[in-house]
């Protein structure tokens, strides 16, 4: 007689297992210690085997009866239930392995000796809130282009067209991994390259004028805030490297007898060369007292085993009262050198790209040479430091530039 809901409910344990059967091979196990398990016993290639339902209350008499129906319908096509559950089970932890996310964590994982921390962050702050949500849990090899493109536009749609087309990238990247790794065949992500409409570049801003970047330098010595953050200030606009560079210099890199500070360019990961003004040794050196002792020249404020934040140059622009989004940024000073190199100090644009570590073909094809025009770029350096000087001290700009000439 087939079980009742009521008869379910209300089976007390005793001290031996009991088996309350519901017909066609269906059972409710109840346990001394109270548990009850669905159990159905079968009989396949002779051999009587039970397979495990589910629990009661989470798994009802209907449910389990109709779990019982599909189990018997394998039986009738000659597989075994079991052992198709238990293959559900691996395909299952399978897809939990091959899934989107753990797929794209494995390849910033591989990669994440080669990049930089912040940007090792943002690459996963940009998929934990815009990819893992909709596709993390999805097997790589089952998502097609029609669902990336839908995410992409969700990005586009609330106006960050930027990290839609940088999600893309990264995105493509991460099937590229997993084709590499036999998790899937293509990369659906290729061809969406053109989907959303391109970003128009924004450029850092900047000031070119030297009457106004005088000003900015007066500026610069009523600044408030630490001493490293002052040097910082004053040699962003004299070295003009990248803000990510400066920040994170060494002291291991300078050498201030030769005037020489060498590092690995963060795009490119070749080695640079910075030939140092006299201006920018003296302030090497006298910062060298405070922080010499450590790795860093510009050490995190709270803990000196790091550099200094990211934030660290725009905030104290902030603080002298510049717009660090329409007047000047800490990378800005690279645009401001190169304009006012070549503008006012007639410098040839192929030294100012070297000394700006950009990528510059010449005849012979190569992309970049950290020795070339070394000469002419320490020239052009201590030209700069000079007439940054001049410019700060209120000279005329007009007078400087024919002596210079003459």
């Amino acid at each position: 007689m087939p079980l009742t809901e009521l008869a379910v409910r209300n089976a007390k344990p005793t001290d031996k297992q009991q088996k309350m059967f519901d017909g066609g091979g269906l059972f409710l196990l109840v346990t001394p210690a109270g548990g009850r398990r669905w159990i159905l016993k079968y009989r396949i290639h002779g051999k009587e085997k039970s397979l495990a339902l589910g629990t009661y209350p989470d798994v009802s008499i209907a449910e389990a009866r109709k779990r019982r129906e599909a189990a018997r319908q394998k039986l009738a096509g000659g597989v075994d239930p079991s052992e198709a559950k238990k293959s559900d089970k691996r395909a299952a932890k399978r897809a939990i392995s091959n899934s989107f996310e753990s797929v794209a964590r494995a390849w910033m994982d591989e990669r994440k000796s080669g990049v930089q921390p912040v940007q090792h962050e943002r690459t996963l702050s940009r998929f934990m809130n815009d990819a893992f949500p909709w596709l993390g849990k999805r097997p790589i090899a089952e998502i097609e282009a029609p669902e990336i493109l839908e995410l992409l536009k969700r990005v586009d749609s609330r106006g960050a067209r930027y990290t839609s087309h940088r999600l893309r990238s990264e995105i493509s990247r991460v099937f590229r991994y997993a084709v590499k790794e036999g998790y899937c065949k293509y990369d659906p992500a290729r061809d969406l390259q053109n989907a959303i409409p391109a970003h128009r570049t924004t450029h850092f801003a900047s000031i070119t004028d030297p009457v106004k970047v005088g000003e900015m330098l007066r500026a610069f010595d009523g600044f408030s805030g630490t001493f490293p953050v002052l040097c910082a200030l004053k040699l962003s606009p004299m070295l003009f490297v990248r803000p990510g560079e400066l920040r994170q210099a060494e002291w291991t890199q300078f050498d201030l007898e030769k005037g020489e500070w060498r590092y690995l360019v963060t795009k490119t990961k070749t080695e640079h060369l910075v030939p140092l003004a006299t201006q920018a040794i003296a302030i090497l050196r006298e910062l060298y007292c405070l922080t010499g002792t450590g790795r860093y020249v510009f050490p995190a404020v709270r803990d000196r085993r790091r550099p200094m934040s990211d934030a660290t140059v725009n905030a104290a622009l902030r603080r002298l009262g510049y717009d660090t989004r329409t007047e000047i940024t800490g990378h800005g000073f690279r645009a401001m050198a190169r304009t006012i190199l070549h503008e006012e100090l007639e410098q040839k644009p192929e030294v100012i790209e070297h000394q700006l570590a950009h990528s510059v073909p010449d005849n012979l094809g190569g992309a970049y040479n950290r020795t070339k025009f070394i000469k002419e770029r320490r020239m052009m350096m201590q030209k700069w430091a000079d007439y940054l000087e001049r410019i700060k001290a209120g000279a005329q700009i007009v007078e400087f530039d024919s002596a210079a000439r003459a």
